[in-house]
């Protein structure tokens, strides 16, 4: 049995692993500070009532030292989740951002520090940090001229004419996109990317240096029961099951045609689980479910699950920030912690929508909220 720590662990993620940790004899204790963005005015009301009764909560936040000094007490382990999340958001809420993701994660490595120089020596063993997708920017791709070529960002200007498919940066021809592995060079095109870069090269660079595992997982687009609803910010699988339960039509950025992979929250579990078990090396891990899908077709396979009728709005709708594919090869994930994604997509959104059955649809004018304040702040078109 173990003594886990969860940070952000009343949220989407967190609460799915301290169920089965929980479940499977370990002690977890979870700290967070209960974002109004993610769980509303509900406050500990928001929490599954298994969390309230099987799990030590602390209402905290990351970047406070003194909740990380009690929270750390005692514990084997930090699973470290807390985090701002919106690759959109990032880039009008920049301050808030780094505040949390930048600051929060140096907090808690230097809250691991201070417990590691006290007498008796008492800190985590091993640290797991939740990185993202985003870190690569556009994914891997191959120039039927240049061979495997990097993406050059796409300009507002060629986003604004419709030309959504990014150009080989050596030939400007056009790309193939292919499986983005873990050795691909890091190319953030959002503050939310570039956070989630400098927390995991943080995170890394502190275990090398006082020798403490440390393993990043890379998640892709993660998503389940109990995603946060209310949240404008959420996954894309979350706002198109919202939108067609109020009858509103599905949005769709550019022409639909992006590469995405999604991945079950159940699987992004196991692999929190695997990165726990001191076999797995130390570094950072795709994970998502190896099979990719485009946006266009997604939205038909929520509509399909919904049994609710496809509308679609359309009209070369763009975001700054947007990548346009990134796909993941999870062979190394698979290799070296033995994960395994064992959810398929269309059984995810089947319990998805079972879930959704017991839940009231959220108010209409939280659903425009996001793009409203993209176009606000001049980062959507």
């Amino acid at each position: 049995m173990a003594y886990i720590l969860i940070t952000g662990g009343a949220g989407f993620l967190g609460g799915h692993l301290a169920e089965r940790l929980a479940s499977r004899g370990d002690r977890v204790r979870l700290l967070d500070n209960l974002s109004p963005q993610v769980h509303g005015s509900r406050g500990l009301e928001a929490l599954p009532i298994a969390l309230r009764c099987d799990c030590e909560f602390r209402r905290g936040d990351v970047t406070s030292p003194s909740a990380l000094d009690r929270a750390l007490a005692g514990v084997d382990a930090v699973v470290h989740l807390a985090a701002a999340v919106g690759v959109g958001q990032s880039m009008y809420r920049i301050a808030e951002y780094c505040r949390s993701n930048l600051q929060g994660t140096a907090e808690l490595l230097q809250a691991i520090l201070r417990r590691r120089q006290r007498p008796r020596g008492e800190a985590p063993r091993r640290l797991v940090i939740a990185s993202s997708m985003s870190v690569y920017g556009e994914g891997c791709y191959r120039c039927p001229r240049c061979g495997p070529a990097a993406a050059a960002p796409r300009s507002r200007e060629q986003l604004a004419k419709g030309e959504w498919e990014p150009p080989c940066r050596q030939c400007g021809g056009q790309l193939t996109p292919l499986p983005t592995s873990e050795a691909k060079a890091a190319e953030p095109h959002s503050i939310y990317a570039v956070t989630k870069l400098a927390q995991e090269q943080m995170a890394l660079n502190f275990g090398r240096a006082y020798e403490i595992p440390v393993v990043a997982l890379r998640f892709f687009n993660i998503y389940g029961p109990r995603q946060a609803l209310e949240n404008p910010y959420t996954g894309v699988v979350a706002i198109f099951c919202a939108r067609l339960r109020a009858g509103q039509p599905l949005l769709l950025f550019e022409d639909g045609e992006q590469r995405r992979d999604f991945v079950s929250v159940h699987d992004a579990v196991g692999a929190c689980l695997a990165a726990l078990a001191d076999a797995t090396p130390a570094g950072a891990y795709n994970i998502a479910s190896g099979e990719t899908i485009t946006i266009r077709r997604l939205a038909a396979a929520v509509a399909e699950a919904l049994h609710r009728p496809l509308r679609l709005a359309e009209g070369r709708r763009y975001r700054i920030g947007d990548v346009r594919h990134c796909m993941a090869d999870i062979s190394r994930a698979r290799r070296a912690m033995a994960y395994e994604p064992r959810v398929s997509l269309s059984a995810g959104l089947a319990e998805l929508t079972g879930w959704l059955d017991s839940q009231a649809p959220p108010a209409g004018e939280i659903l425009g909220l996001a793009n409203q304040e993209l176009r606000a702040f001049g980062l959507g078109g």
